[in-house]
């Protein structure tokens, strides 16, 4: 059982439709499928709440890719010979939820987690119908454990990062689990403690169905206005709330 007595008392007592929103996980784990991922473990709680509202939910490895160093929408136009990133960028466009999940080393979140990181941002140009760019109207957060101090300094520059190419972060859109600092039981393993952690499943079910709630709002409404925001116009020689009789 994935989700405890309160959790599943959420959902059950839930109001809302969310039946049409897709959310995709981003495990960045340095392990490749099907080894043991305790990130992954941490991230079936938020998915098991996505998928008893109806969510169509999505989880991806990174690390499971050949995915391309660099900051081009498809480093085969840099001489790479294969890149995965333009496949699993079409599914990033597709989910109106981005979760980013990483392990701890060093304080930091992983290798792969940045690289990813640096993918989104380069295909962040990308202009939506509305033209703004392609992120607008999507909602994001992150997972984050491991044994060591730094779960919120890799969540501040996970989030940080999200927003900045167009993510909207809603409160308390992170949550991780800390085991003993040192060589201790990782999440999911035996007398860890980790999936009973009452502090860790608060803040996971806080950040579900905050992700939810801000997800539905923003489907709702059509996205972020469109107005202030729009590269197109703003290269067409736009300034909003400015006179500019050419662009009225």
């Amino acid at each position: 059982m994935v989700l405890n007595e309160k959790q599943e008392a959420l959902c059950t007592a839930s109001r809302w439709d969310f039946s049409d929103l897709k959310a995709l996980y981003l495990n960045c784990t340095l392990k490749r499928s099907p080894e043991i991922s305790h990130t992954e473990g941490l991230i079936r709680i938020s998915q098991a709440i996505m998928e008893k509202n109806g969510v169509s939910v999505e989880v991806l490895r990174p690390v499971d890719f050949d995915i391309a160093s660099g900051v081009y929408p498809d480093m085969k136009t840099q001489g790479w010979e294969r890149d995965d990133w333009p496949g699993i960028y079409e599914k990033v466009k597709a989910a109106d939820i981005l979760i980013i999940g990483s392990s701890i080393w060093l304080g930091e979140k992983t290798s792969v987690c940045t690289q990813l990181i640096e993918r989104l941002y380069s295909t962040s140009g990308d202009l939506n119908d509305a033209g703004q760019y392609a992120y607008y109207g999507r909602v994001g957060g992150c997972l984050i454990t491991g044994n060591e101090d730094g779960a919120k300094h890799c969540s501040m520059s996970i989030l940080y990062a999200l927003q900045h190419i167009g993510y909207t972060i809603p409160p308390q859109a992170d949550a991780g689990w800390l085991g003993e600092a040192g060589p201790g039981p990782s999440y999911l393993d035996e007398g860890s403690g980790g999936p009973e952690n009452d502090f860790t499943n608060r803040n996971t079910t806080f950040m579900t169905w905050n992700m939810l709630h801000v997800a539905r709002m923003l489907k709702d409404a059509g996205g972020i206005p469109a107005h202030g925001n729009q590269r197109s116009k703003w290269d067409a020689g736009c300034r909003f709330d400015h006179p500019n009789p050419e662009h009225r």
